[in-house]
């Protein structure tokens, strides 16, 4: 495992921890294929499985230097500052380019996409019946998954950390978007906007020396849910690694045939061209949340129309995505070292 890094492989780091904080707030989009295509998928799930008995036995022995080392703790803590930033900045970004551009947003990651599964089957040379018969079950997850029903939003404490473990799976699992899972538990809104919004409005009020939020219940109600909903990522994120870190051991290849089925499976949630479809009440009007948003029923996808300008663009945009990630594995194979034991 890489311990020495140069500050250029820090800030690579970082900028790669930044990616995957943007991909895993994308509904469709996993942070787990980021890891994969930038050749650090492994690296990660290993190192967060060393979040264990004996790092805890370090942390309450103040061995921090140790616990440190064990956990890998430069490589993890340059990733997740890159998410923490893209939480807060790139995050935004996509916010206001999927509300004023959604068709080109969704089209070059569905490029993206396509790109990453081009990148990791070119170099899967283990192909034989059992890792097609892995990659055809990955494909049936990942479709069965794209067409769940969402539910309704529901703040109760306990499914909130639920949705922290299992929303949280789209940064070890590539294919599996744990924003599009949150959209199916009826909490993406609830947990990736409005609570993250009243942290960022939170914090900004403490710099200013302005307390009143305390005053505000519905703010507290939010930062609560929050902090519940990173408990629970926290503890999936532990959970999910150990399990991911004992089938990359024993059975990797079958592991890496079922990653490109489920990629391949999850198009149909990135797929450009769908239009949202709101749950109605008896009386004909579309249910809202909690916040006053609509409620997704489903997705209504559609095949475009080739004689409109918009459709091609949509195109542009989805071979922009493919190269993006042709690109960037490109880059990351011509500056590959060899890990330093």
């Amino acid at each position: 495992m890489q311990q020495t890094r140069t500050f250029t492989d820090k800030v690579l780091l970082v900028l790669k921890g930044l990616a995957m904080g943007a991909a895993n707030k994308v509904p469709g989009v996993s942070g787990g294929v980021v890891a994969f295509v930038a050749g650090f998928y492994e690296e990660f799930i290993y190192s967060l499985q060393k979040i264990n008995y004996k790092a805890f036995i370090l942390l309450i022995n103040g061995r921090f230097r140790s616990l440190f080392h064990y956990t890998n703790g430069r490589f993890l803590s340059l990733l997740i500052l890159g998410m923490l930033i893209s939480y807060f900045s790139v995050s935004k970004l996509l916010d206001y380019l999927i509300l004023h551009y959604e068709l080109y947003v969704w089209a070059s990651f569905f490029g993206m996409i396509i790109g990453s599964i081009y990148y990791i089957s070119k170099d899967f040379d283990e192909w034989s019946k059992r890792s097609l018969i892995f990659v055809f079950l990955g494909i049936l997850a990942g479709v069965a998954i794209s067409f769940l029903e969402p539910a309704k939003e529901n703040d109760n404490l306990w499914f909130v950390f639920f949705c922290g473990m299992v929303g949280v799976s789209g940064m070890t699992l590539p294919g599996l978007s744990g924003s599009f899972i949150l959209i199916l538990f009826g909490n993406y809104v609830l947990l990736l906007v409005d609570s993250v919004n009243a942290l960022y409005d939170t914090l900004s009020e403490l710099i200013l020396l302005d307390f009143s939020f305390t005053q505000d219940l519905e703010r507290i109600r939010l930062l609560e849910v929050l902090l519940v909903f990173g408990a629970g990522s926290l503890a999936g994120l532990v959970t999910l690694s150990h399990v991911l870190g004992f089938v990359l051991k024993h059975y990797k290849k079958d592991t890496f045939a079922a990653i490109i089925g489920f990629i391949t499976g999850s198009l149909g949630v990135v797929w450009p061209w769908k239009e949202k479809i709101f749950k109605l009440d008896k009386e004909g009007e579309i249910i809202l949340d909690s916040q006053g948003n609509g409620v997704i029923d489903y997705y209504d996808r559609y095949f475009p129309t080739f004689s409109s300008a918009e459709t091609w663009l949509a195109i542009f945009f989805i071979l922009i995505g493919i190269l993006i990630v042709l690109g960037l594995a490109w880059y990351e194979k011509k500056n590959q070292k060899p890990a330093i034991k």
